[in-house]
């Protein structure tokens, strides 16, 4: 065992509490990792206030990078001191996963969502009790994590931590969309609705690879400045007469929306802003979204569900880093690091706009 410091939530919605806590050693396919940042993403804080009270008290934190310090018996093409950036986990057997469709793998919610590792057991605990983590193969709100290694890919050492830890999932996941899913033309337009780091990520791969125009859509002005800043050649406010004011800008539909609010009148408008065949790629953690089947039919809207950026983390987190070594996915522009023990006022910052990505960095 090794005594750790994680930011533990004691009951669905309750605030991080940063405690000790007691962690195994790694399995035979599992490393063991020092964690440098970790990024705070809505999907921790959603599933937070969702979590099933039965697996609590738990460890979140999905979007970590750290130093190997101990590697499984059985581990290959890791060692001790390489640096990683941690990911969502998967099974690497099933169909999904055979395919380089890691993020559909078939027992994802196992080996994800589950409060532990697939087999039910959790590597960290609590005053001697099991204390539920593995979220997303991580829970790396905590100074280290045992890991599986499908969910480690070496990063460079020159890579900055506030770059690194945001990679493993709203990097991804954003960049993923555009890149692995959506896959843009050059000269062809998209529309971004909500800039936050998702968002953001998106457009900077939708400039990266010349798209044009990007339009943000976002309620807050830095935000809206800060898209313009990465690239976009408008950035607008929600409100009334958005999709006319879209179509007009797109001359006369977007050929591809990336909608990541998880609003479904946002979703909806985001297929309304679409030109004939145009693509609309859905991204937010929402509830039910109802569309005009007609509408759809009538424009041939193709509508995309995509998780994690349809990405294969081991071939793509090292395609963003190159993106980002050449300076066309500058990251770290999103990101306001915080020490980890002041991850009360990061997720505040986060709450009220001024922050877009808060990244948690480890002493």
């Amino acid at each position: 065992m090794r005594r750790v410091r994680a930011a533990v939530t004691g009951a669905p919605g309750a605030p991080f509490t940063v405690r000790d806590a007691d962690l195994e050693g790694p399995r035979a396919h599992e490393v063991l990792v020092r964690m440098t940042a970790v990024g705070i993403c809505h999907t921790d804080l959603g599933m937070r206030d969702s979590w099933p009270p039965r697996l609590t008290p738990m460890v979140f934190g999905h979007e970590g990078t750290g130093r190997i310090r101990a590697v499984g018996a059985e581990v290959t093409g890791l060692a001790p001191g390489d640096r990683v950036c941690l990911t969502f986990a998967s099974c690497g057997t099933c169909d999904q996963c055979a395919a380089d469709h890691p993020a559909y793998c078939r027992a994802a919610q196992a080996h994800n969502l589950s409060g532990g590792r697939a087999d039910g057991t959790t590597p960290l605990s609590l005053d001697g009790t099991p204390l539920y983590g593995g979220f997303f193969g991580q829970s790396s709100f905590a100074t280290y994590a045992v890991v599986h290694e499908r969910g480690v890919v070496k990063v460079p050492d020159a890579l900055p931590d506030a770059v690194a830890a945001p990679l493993g999932c709203s990097g991804q996941t954003g960049a993923g969309t555009v890149l692995n899913r959506l896959r843009p033309d050059p000269g062809s337009s998209l529309v971004v609705l909500g800039a936050g780091a998702v968002g953001l990520s998106a457009l900077m791969a939708a400039v990266a690879v010349g798209c044009d125009p990007v339009v943000a859509v976002d309620p807050v002005a830095s935000r809206r400045d800060l898209a313009i800043a990465l690239g976009a050649g408008a950035a607008l406010a929600p409100g009334d007469g958005l999709v006319a004011a879209l179509r007009d800008l797109t001359g006369g539909g977007a050929h591809h929306c990336v909608e990541t609010t998880g609003c479904p009148q946002m979703a909806r408008r985001a297929v309304g802003a679409l030109r004939p065949r145009g693509d609309v790629a859905l991204l937010g953690l929402g509830g039910e979204v109802t569309f005009d089947v007609m509408g759809l039919l009538a424009k041939g809207v193709r509508v995309h569900g995509v998780i994690e950026g349809d990405s294969d983390p081991a071939r793509f987190i090292p395609e963003l880093v190159r993106l980002y070594e050449r300076g066309l996915f500058p990251l770290d522009r999103l990101v306001t690091t915080f020490p980890f023990e002041d991850i009360g006022a990061a997720e505040a910052a986060m709450g009220d706009g001024g922050v877009v990505k808060p990244v948690l960095t480890f002493a």
